[in-house]
């Protein structure tokens, strides 16, 4: 086991940005909202829920899927917002919709290896920014918002019991946003080829392809990890679609083992997993010493999965 420990957390949706589609709800930014202000306000509620101050933090990760401008990288950028003057380490992680998890598991390593004993770990993306209105199914899905954890290197029994990685890249072109960087950059926009700069889901295919992939995935990661169904008191996966309700009986799980709160919330990319499992925490949904499992898909296509306990 690698130790970590969650010191404290907290998640930030736009203010008066709720918008319904039928029975769905989403969050979206309003004009003079960034995603710098909600990931400003997660971190400094994290920060206040952990009852430690911005100087106690030994790195800021910023795990998102999108860029904020192509350069200084996202994590800079909140670092002027909540540790301007500062020395502290700034680094981004990407892994699309499951940098969080990536980010943990890489966070277990340093704080395991003495390098880092507090860190805090920011997540979110403007989805809003690029949605196409005239593709209903990825304009319907997502949501903006924020989620920032503090985790540290205590003594205890809280850490990082497995976590594994896998890329299929014949899906790196089903779930995409072409334009607006080295490939395709954003002066190269014409009438012509606008539609590279929106974003693009081929929903069909990636839901093929995660089925096809995703349960060998979990099997082995069960087996590997020695960790059973039963020891997992709850498992928070990706909020990727309504569909999370068909794959997760693929995967063997019962309805009452994981979060489906897709309907509240859609889709909030990097921010889908740590939000949903700060509300869990926040609920008293889990306790301290409850083995979770952190998992999902993302574009790539990827799949992670973290088995931690609480």
């Amino acid at each position: 086991m690698r130790k970590l420990k969650i010191a404290g957390c907290a998640y930030a949706l736009p203010q008066d940005g709720k918008i319904r589609f039928k029975d769905q709800t989403r969050y979206r930014l309003k004009d003079g909202q960034t995603i710098l202000d909600l990931a400003e306000e997660a971190a400094n509620s994290a920060l206040e829920s952990a009852g430690l101050n911005i100087s106690d933090i030994d790195i800021i990760i910023a795990a998102m899927a999108t860029p904020m401008q192509a350069i200084p990288c996202n994590a800079a950028l909140i670092h002027e917002r909540i540790a301007k003057s500062t020395d502290i380490p700034a680094m981004d992680i990407n892994t699309s919709c499951t940098s969080f998890i990536s980010a943990l598991d890489v966070a277990a390593y340093m704080t395991d290896s003495g390098r880092y004993n507090r860190m805090l770990i920011i997540s979110g993306d403007t989805a809003s920014a690029a949605l196409n209105p005239d593709q209903k199914e990825s304009y319907e899905l997502f949501s903006d918002a924020a989620a920032a954890f503090i985790v540290t290197s205590e003594e205890g029994d809280s850490g990082v019991l497995y976590a594994a990685q896998k890329t299929w890249s014949q899906g790196a072109h089903d779930t995409e946003l072409r334009g607006g960087c080295g490939l395709m950059p954003a002066f190269k926009l014409t009438d012509e080829n606008k539609k590279d700069y929106y974003f693009d889901m081929k929903g069909l295919r990636v839901l093929r392809l995660s089925t096809s992939k995703l349960p060998e995935f979990f099997r082995s990661g069960l087996e590997e990890s020695g960790v059973t169904l039963d020891d997992i008191s709850l498992i928070v996966p990706h909020q990727a679609s309504k569909a999370l309700g068909l794959m997760m009986p693929l995967l063997g799980i019962e309805k009452e083992k994981y979060i489906d709160r897709v309907k509240d919330f859609g889709n909030m990319i990097s921010a889908s997993v740590p939000f949903i499992l700060c509300q869990a925490i926040q609920e008293k949904l889990v306790n301290r010493g409850d083995i979770l499992m952190l998992i999902g898909t993302a574009a790539g296509l990827t799949c992670n999965m973290l088995i931690l306990r609480y």
